[in-house]
């Protein structure tokens, strides 16, 4: 199956899958990945405003590790990726538009497919429209559910451009200031 892109081409059709859950144990310093593998947690660090991650990748052969945090205030998780020498990549945050809920010591996150790809003080790229309107196409999601995530989207787009390509400007002064290791 093919799309027709919008100057009329056709290309291949998005990846189709439903949505992917996360959740992270604040006890068992543990997280279960949308493929059920339970993960191990170093640190997890809970303010008012959100949730901070940091965890290893043991064995991962470009990423040594990676440090989330995860904003129910703005609907992101904003992550910084460690990689191995060799392997870098030319962008400094990577942002999933997530549903997060949080009961007690387990908080719960639900990717709605939409990331953006931030390279600091130069430039913010929104990926993976194309899974986000096969999800609707399918209904693995509502129209209400995806209108939602491009409006978070937008909302984050706005925000990081607006402080010269910085989330970690963007989120202070939306009130979740961050702190990294």
């Amino acid at each position: 199956m093919a799309v027709s892109g919008l100057d009329g081409s056709i290309g291949p059709v998005a990846h189709i899958h439903p949505p992917k859950i996360e959740y992270f144990d604040l006890d068992a310093k543990s997280n279960t990945d949308p493929k059920g593998q339970l993960r191990s947690v170093d640190e997890y660090r809970l303010t008012p405003t959100g949730l901070y991650m940091f965890r290893p990748l043991s064995g991962h052969p470009q990423i040594s590790h990676f440090e989330s945090w995860f904003l129910p205030k703005l609907n992101v998780r904003v992550t910084r990726q460690s990689w191995h020498p060799g392997h870098e990549r030319d962008y400094d945050f990577y942002v999933d538009v997530v549903e997060i809920t949080g009961v007690g010591s387990v908080w719960k996150t639900i990717d709605l497919y939409l990331d953006l790809i931030v390279r600091t003080g130069r430039s913010v790229t929104v990926l993976d429209t194309d899974e986000l309107i096969t999800a609707v196409q399918h209904n693995l999601i509502t129209p209400e559910r995806a209108q939602w995530a491009l409006e978070t989207t937008y909302s984050a787009v706005s925000g990081i451009s607006a402080h010269g390509h910085d989330v970690v400007r963007w989120l202070t002064s939306s009130g979740c200031p961050t702190s990294w290791r």
